[in-house]
């Protein structure tokens, strides 16, 4: 089945989306928390409308989860869903960091079907839709060909790192590097500009799904440390259990090296 209609739509809704956050991060955009330690701006809640608008003025039918709108109960029984970061990397933003970016997701039946990650100050977008491979700027993007841990680079969060919690994975890699939001860490991983990704902490759907894809399109695995695939569109969307994102080659030997350690 071809997806390319609604990959259109995604990449447009990225890329308007992405010039409201351009705005916001230029003219200043006003800012709050949600909950302790968890930003939100006003350039947040407007790229979220625009995003809405252009998915519901092309697919009505389908089912949209998104971080910033408040989601019907029933999307859960919808074979199609949206899932939607409008703006992945807040803290970033709000920091001056120019590492966060737009993420739209199209899941049929929990499987992601399409992924778009805009990083509006790079300039970049990466793209995939299911078998016909991953994509930046129109270039075809593939993972990295690093097959060892000790010569990868891991891109990891600012705020993992911060809080020490790779201590007991020191000298595994080659390179620990901080990076900005998680979809742009996957996003970065399918095109191999880090070798792997591993996650600490719990992450949302909508932190991941475009990215999921991506990494997947472009050759490599999203996986939990068991193994396991995230259903996606879920009741709740809290994905609990920690990730790795790269090579399968390089996920295997960092999930066999955990999973002996625990």
């Amino acid at each position: 089945m071809s997806y390319d209609r609604e990959l259109e739509v995604a990449r447009q809704a990225a890329l308007a989306a992405g010039s409201v956050l351009r705005r916001h991060y230029r003219e200043g955009s006003e800012t709050w928390e949600k909950s302790k330690d968890n930003p939100v701006t006003a350039a947040d809640l407007e790229s979220d409308k625009v995003i809405a608008e252009h998915l519901r003025a092309s697919f009505p039918g389908d089912a949209l989860l998104s971080e910033e709108t408040v989601a019907d109960p029933a999307r859960t029984e919808n074979a199609r869903a949206w899932i939607v970061d409008p703006m992945d990397g807040t803290k970033e933003f709000t920091k001056r960091i120019p590492e966060f970016c737009v993420s739209i997701a199209l899941c049929e039946n929990g499987e992601p079907v399409v992924g778009v990650i805009h990083n509006p100050l790079a300039g970049v977008s990466i793209w995939a839709s299911k078998g016909d491979g991953c994509f930046r700027d129109g270039e075809p993007a593939r993972v990295s060909t690093v097959s060892h841990l000790a010569d990868a680079v891991m891109i990891a969060s600012r705020t993992e790192i911060s809080r020490d919690k790779f201590a007991a994975h020191e000298g595994w890699f080659q390179e620990i590097r901080p990076l900005g939001s998680i979809a742009w860490k996957l996003a970065c991983v399918a095109c191999g500009d880090g070798d792997i990704n591993v996650s600490l902490a719990p992450k949302n759907e909508w932190d991941v799904c475009a990215g999921d894809i991506l990494v997947c399109e472009a050759g490599g695995v999203y996986v939990a440390f068991d193994g396991s695939q995230r259903v996606y569109n879920q009741s709740d969307p809290l994905i609990e259990t920690f990730m790795a994102a790269g090579p399968l080659k390089l996920v295997d030997e960092f999930r066999t090296r955990e999973n002996a350690r625990l």
